[in-house]
């Protein structure tokens, strides 16, 4: 009896990163970093956001004690915002980071981007949305021209490749094979 396994799918998860305002200048650094641990960058863009943006960009942290002093940080100058992209974009993005609290980084989690960009915690560097849910909403708050469509799975998938994908290739590789060049690019 032959066991049936589920076809692989690739799903390719998006998240919101933040480089805060007392480390723009190290935005090259913190971007090779990132490339170098698997994400893409989908989008980015530079921009300082006024303090009512701040307060409605954390309004899930509104009436907590560090509130006032967060947006007035996060408002204090410019700041980068990426979009990256890889397989587990959140959990991945959030393990890079490291905890919130700078200094508890250093101790615990030393090669953290909090631990070496950070300070404390609330100047911890950068920023990363806690879920999946909380990405999509970042990102259509710093990127609002940002469409965010589902990336289409199983039978969605396979009709799509099946419309869109297999014709195109399988004209170009026919016309590649009849006409073999001496340099098919």
């Amino acid at each position: 009896m032959q066991t049936l396994m589920p076809e692989p799918q690739i799903f390719v998860e998006r998240t919101l990163a933040l480089i805060k305002p007392d480390v723009t200048d190290k935005e090259e650094e913190i971007e090779d970093i990132v490339l170098r641990s698997g994400f893409l960058i989908v989008q980015k863009r530079k921009l300082q956001l006024s303090p009512e943006q701040c307060s409605n960009f954390y309004a899930d942290q509104y009436g907590k004690v560090f509130f006032p002093n967060l947006t007035a940080y996060m408002s204090s100058g410019p700041l980068v915002a990426m979009v990256l992209a890889r397989h587990c974009a959140v959990s991945y993005w959030k393990e890079l980071l490291g905890p919130s609290n700078s200094i508890r980084a250093r101790r615990t989690h030393p090669h953290s981007l909090r631990a070496i960009y950070g300070t404390d915690d609330l100047r911890n560097g950068l920023h990363g949305s806690l879920s999946i849910s909380s990405a999509e909403r970042e990102i259509r708050f710093m990127f609002p021209e940002v469409i965010l469509e589902p990336i289409p799975t199983g039978q969605r998938a396979r009709d799509y490749l099946s419309l869109y994908v297999k014709p195109t290739l399988l004209a170009g590789l026919t016309a590649l094979c009849k006409e073999k060049p001496t340099d098919p690019m």
